[in-house]
Order: C-alpha cells, then sequence, then structure tokens
C-alpha cells in the first residue's frame, strides 16, 4: 500500500470558506480586543479553536437523528444509547448531560465541597474552574515529561504514581476521588498507558478513594496504547476500551469529542452511592434523568458516533494526521509537544519567539499572529488560560506556553493541513515582528474565554 493515507470516508456535503485578507484580518481581530474566542466564525478560514463539538457527523448518524424520540420522560432514545454506553464502560449507571463540563459540574456539585482537593494528571480549563469556583484545589500530577515539550515518550499523559501518592498521604482527609484524563488534553493530547491506569486504580483503591475517568478521547487513548503498548498489538479497539474503563469507578465525558457529534455529555457510575445526587442535581441544571439537557434526536447520534468513533480505520487516520503536520513543523524548525497527540499538534510558542517575555504572553501572541498571517484560529495553552492575576496585581504564569491546533474530526483534507504548515513557517521566518499583548479586562474563572487585551 502506498504510505499516504488518504480519508477513510467520501464528502457528500461540503460548507464554503469566505476568504479574507491580512487587512480584513487585522481589523477584525483588533474589534475582537485581541481575543480569537471573539471572532467570528465565518470570519476563518481554518477553525482549529477546538475539536470539541466542531466535526462532521456520518451519514448513519444524520440517518439516526430522524429516529429521535423527544418525549420528556422515558424516551426510547435515552436507552438506546444507555446500552451501547453499558457495553463499552461495563458501568450501569448513565447520567446524560448536554456537554462535559455540565456533567462535570454535576458531579462535582453530588460530591464535593470547599477545601477539598482533586489530583489528576493535568485538569484542563473547564474542569479546573469547575473545581476552583467551589473552593476545591485541583492539584496535577503528571509525570514530568509530560512538561517538557520537544522530550520524545510513549505516554507523557501517565500520572506521577510516587507523586499523587505524596498527595494522598499528606491531604487524604480532603480528597473525594482521584481523576484522570485520557487524553491529557493540557500537555499536548499525550497518551495514558494501560500500565498507568491499573496502578492508580490499585493505588487510589489503597486509600480508599473512588476512581473517576475524564474520558473526552477515550479512543485516541485506546488506539495509542494499541500502537505503543506492549502486549496490545492485536488487541481490538472495543476490547482495550472496555478495559481501561474497568478499572475506573466512574467517568465524566464531553461527547462533543469521541462521541463524534456536536453537542452532548454524560456521566458513568459502577455503584448508586452518588447516584441520587447525582440524579437531584441534574433536574436542578440539566434537565429530567432521561434526557439530561439533549434532545432524543441527539442522544441517538451519539449511539451512532461513539461506535464510529471507535473504528480502527478512521482512528489511524486521525493519529497519523497529527503526525503528518508534526512532520511539516520538524522540518520548519517549529518545536511542538513530541510526540504528536491524537486530536491536536501543540506548538511550543517559545521555539518560536523565545526572546518575548512571558509577561506578554506568548502563546496568546503567536494565536493571534496565525489568524493575522493566514486566518488560522487556533487556542492559547499557556499564562492566560492557567495563570492567575493575584488580589496584589501580580501575576501567575504556567509552566509551558502552547499554542493548541485542534482538528475538528471528518472536517479538513490534507491540502487544508498544508496550507498550515506554510502559515506556520512563513510566521516562524517573521517572529521578529510578532507583538506580544497585555490583559485589560478580565473575569475571575476562565479568563481565556472573555478577556480583552491590547498590544504591548
Amino acid at each position: 500500500m502506498p504510505k499516504t493515507l488518504i480519508e477513510p470516508f467520501r464528502i457528500k456535503s461540503v460548507e464554503p470558506i469566505r476568504m479574507t485578507t491580512r487587512a480584513d484580518r487585522e481589523r477584525l481581530l483588533q474589534e475582537s480586543k485581541l481575543n480569537v474566542f471573539k471572532l467570528r466564525a465565518e470570519d476563518v478560514l481554518i477553525d482549529w479553536l477546538t475539536d470539541s463539538g466542531t466535526g462532521a457527523m456520518s451519514s448513519r448518524q444524520w440517518g439516526a437523528i430522524m429516529e429521535g424520540d423527544e418525549s420528556y420522560a422515558g424516551a426510547r432514545s435515552f436507552y438506546r444509547l444507555e446500552k451501547v454506553i453499558q457495553d463499552i464502560t461495563g458501568m450501569p449507571y448513565f447520567v446524560p448531560t448536554h456537554q462535559g463540563r455540565a456533567a462535570e459540574k454535576v458531579l462535582f456539585a453530588a460530591t464535593c465541597k470547599a477545601g477539598d482537593l482533586v489530583p489528576n494528571n493535568c485538569h484542563f480549563d473547564t474542569t479546573r474552574g469547575n473545581l476552583e469556583s467551589m473552593g476545591v484545589e485541583a492539584v496535577d500530577c503528571v509525570v514530568a515529561e509530560g512538561l517538557q515539550p520537544a522530550t520524545l515518550a510513549p505516554f507523557k499523559g501517565n500520572i506521577d504514581l510516587e507523586k499523587v501518592e505524596a498527595v494522598l498521604q499528606k491531604e487524604g482527609a480532603r480528597i473525594p476521588f482521584g481523576m484522570l484524563t485520557v487524553t491529557n488534553n493540557t500537555g499536548g493530547g499525550q497518551p495514558v498507558s494501560m500500565a498507568n491506569i491499573r496502578a492508580y486504580a490499585a493505588l487510589l483503591k489503597k486509600y480508599g478513594k473512588p476512581f473517576i475517568m475524564d474520558v473526552c478521547r477515550f479512543a485516541e487513548n485506546a488506539m495509542f496504547i494499541k500502537m505503543r503498548e506492549s502486549g496490545y498489538e492485536n488487541t481490538p479497539i472495543r476490547a482495550i476500551v472496555q478495559e481501561m474503563f474497568s478499572y475506573a469507578d466512574g467517568a465524566t465525558m464531553s461527547a462533543k469529542k469521541d462521541g463524534m457529534v456536536n453537542i452532548g455529555g454524560f456521566i458513568v457510575l459502577r455503584s448508586d452511592a452518588w447516584l441520587d445526587a447525582v440524579k437531584n442535581g441534574l433536574i436542578m441544571m440539566e434537565g429530567f434523568p432521561t434526557y439530561g439537557g439533549m434532545a432524543g434526536r441527539d442522544l441517538e447520534a451519539l449511539a451512532v458516533g461513539l461506535e464510529e468513533g471507535m473504528e480502527e480505520d478512521y482512528l489511524r487516520y486521525r493519529l497519523r494526521t497529527a503526525e503528518y503536520l508534526g512532520e511539516r513543523l520538524e522540518a520548519a524548525g517549529v518545536g511542538f509537544v513530541k510526540p504528536t497527540g491524537g486530536h491536536a499538534v501543540y506548538i511550543d510558542a517559545r521555539t518560536v519567539l523565545p526572546d518575548m517575555p512571558v509577561a506578554h504572553y506568548p502563546a496568546w501572541a503567536l494565536c493571534n499572529a496565525l489568524y493575522l498571517e493566514g486566518g488560522i484560529r487556533g487556542v492559547e495553552i499557556g499564562s492566560v488560560m492557567f495563570g492567575k492575576r493575584l488580589a496584589d496585581g501580580t501575576e501567575t504564569y504556567h509552566s509551558m506556553e502552547l499554542v493548541r491546533l485542534a482538528f475538528p474530526r471528518r472536517m479538513y483534507t490534507q491540502s487544508h493541513f498544508d496550507y498550515a504548515a506554510e502559515v506556520i513557517a512563513e510566521l516562524k521566518d517573521k517572529a521578529a515582528s510578532i507583538r506580544g499583548v497585555r490583559i485589560t479586562k478580565q473575569p475571575q474563572f476562565l479568563r481565556h474565554f472573555t478577556c480583552e487585551c491590547d498590544w504591548v
């Protein structure tokens, strides 16, 4: 077979892209207060802001939508999805939500209180925001290489077992459960090994703590295990997924990722110990327990999407797509988190802007430059997203300055990736002209979504 890995699908419908000029983009970015979240989508040529809910659904999913049962309580579509999720996760209790952050909010409200502490490999933005807004401390315990973009290691998303055990020993009374995010979004979409999942589960059991996984990209993580972990080379993806879930006591999911849908999420639990509290919170925040903020048609689309997201040909193509862009960036001398993750490529902004002070937010600056140069929208994962402005006006800064280019599923073709690689290479050559920013307005939590900036 040829080395070129083709898209394992054909395109039946297209959406036009509105082409813009550099002058257009300069004006539009200024109007958006130098925050690409505030841009209109129609003013973006390639939108890699997020892979969450932005992909293309299949013909099977669109067909399933027509079968949606919109009954308020006890809809047929709920029970169809429940059966699929129970088979995949092995957990009997399924609670739908409209997206992942809602699942987090409902679960945390039922299980956490102010003063608690939750360890994780890395909490992503909404997970951390939901915990910290409740007064819960979110502690990251990823392995050391997970914070080193240029270091090559097969499972840089692993949790540091020694570090997390020290937290359990010291702070056990404050810990309602331990978490693990697969794949590790904050650290470059890096996978977690089965051995690490198994060992972490045993460690939490030793200290009497439930194990909750954040499984937005469970299928991508399973594919990495198949490709990189000894003993799983010939194991079907579904079996790998089922083993991953077998070690956990519960999970939250934004189904807008590996669920292959535009909206949806859920909580699954192995025990009913928290179930009443979770369902009561769900009714207050989301809806009745058999729809949980989702329409019946969305429940049907998700039932199909969860199966399609585990197809090996699709997963091989998806991981290869990120790898391909990484190869193009390597040739251009642009640093990124290595090896490439499953859903995105994370540019190390420090390799493009080595002399820009962190106080000028180099990853945010590079995000703006990507839009100005080529109409590409990515997202900063650096000191705007994970830093804080303290009461005395000083700032805390993140350990890495990354720009995530997250790829919607089944959306863009190779020519889009070639175009992006050319734009990024040109930016590397023009790095001296890239301007930093200062934040002029920000909220207390999740400031990157709505903050306003000006040029330094």
